[in-house]
């Protein structure tokens, strides 16, 4: 039986964290030639060999996805060595440490630099400022460069990675709920813009599942569970965190041009049903 996908180039960025790359995995795996974004080359490169080891293409890129010029010379790898882009993954992102608060609501210990209370009032806005740029132009400049190959073309798919914090503000996450709210309203715009180039725009918005830094704030050392996992857990009503598999049906119906071919500026919670629980 041909593979429909075999010779199309898939680009995935923030390929090298454990959402991404099981993505990326699972697009080579259709036949797609993916090129791996990120910062980190070495993720990206155990991503490549596990792609490999089964068969499938890869190419990893070490790029700075808030960096035009970074995303331009990128793009013109992936043209020499796998073809025009038709799918594009924005996953990168993520958060920083010093841009979270470590309290839930303000606290006149912090108007004094207390270093043991982290609030609002003394968090360094630079780093603040730096979180919101990488989660916004880091998946606007992608759309910039391999949307304008997409127009090209006159098709292609855009998944962006949105968040629970896309609906509504989580605690202690200002920064990275303010950009991924943002990232909704970006897909429904490039959505609507995108349409006459046969390109469709849509994102998924997963719940709380577990990465690196996630499991050092869901579990304390001795294995048991954190405060916050115990309250995300309680407005959870599958009462689970979320494995990286369980985001691969959602992004195959997304870019699927049969299934999907109606679909455009949409954001999908894959959540567990984190959504539809108030918690009382």
């Amino acid at each position: 039986m041909e593979n429909r996908n075999e010779g199309k180039v898939a680009v995935v960025t923030g390929a090298g964290g454990t959402l991404c790359s099981e993505m990326a995995r699972s697009l080579a795996s259709q036949g797609y030639k993916v090129a791996l974004l990120g910062r980190t080359i070495e993720k990206l490169k155990i991503v490549e060999e596990q792609i490999q080891n089964n068969g499938g293409i890869a190419v990893s890129i070490s790029v700075d996805v808030s960096d035009r010029q970074s995303i331009i010379s990128a793009n013109e790898i992936i043209k020499e060595k796998l073809g025009i882009c038709s799918v594009l993954i924005n996953g990168a992102g993520g958060n920083q440490p010093d841009a979270l608060t470590n309290i839930t609501e303000f606290d006149e210990r912090e108007l004094e630099e207390t270093p043991e209370v982290k609030g609002f009032f003394n968090l360094d806005m630079d780093i603040f400022q730096n979180v919101i740029n990488v989660n916004t132009m880091g998946t606007v400049i992608p759309s910039f460069v391999f949307g304008k190959e997409m127009a090209k073309q006159k098709e292609g798919v855009i998944i962006n990675i949105a968040s629970m914090n896309s609906y509504r503000p989580l605690s202690k996450v200002g920064a990275y709920g303010m950009a991924k709210a943002g990232i909704a309203n970006f897909t429904q715009w490039l959505a609507g813009y995108l349409a006459p180039a046969n390109i469709r725009v849509n994102a998924i918005a997963p719940g709380f599942f577990l990465n690196e830094r996630s499991l050092k704030i869901m579990y304390n050392e001795d294995g048991s569970q954190t405060d916050r996992a115990i309250n995300v857990l309680g407005h959870t009503p599958m009462k689970r965190f979320g494995e990286a598999s369980e985001l691969i049906g959602c992004m195959n119906w997304l870019i699927d041009a049969n299934a999907a071919a109606f679909v455009t500026g949409i954001v999908v919670p894959v959540d567990g049903g984190f959504l539809a629980s108030s918690g009382v």
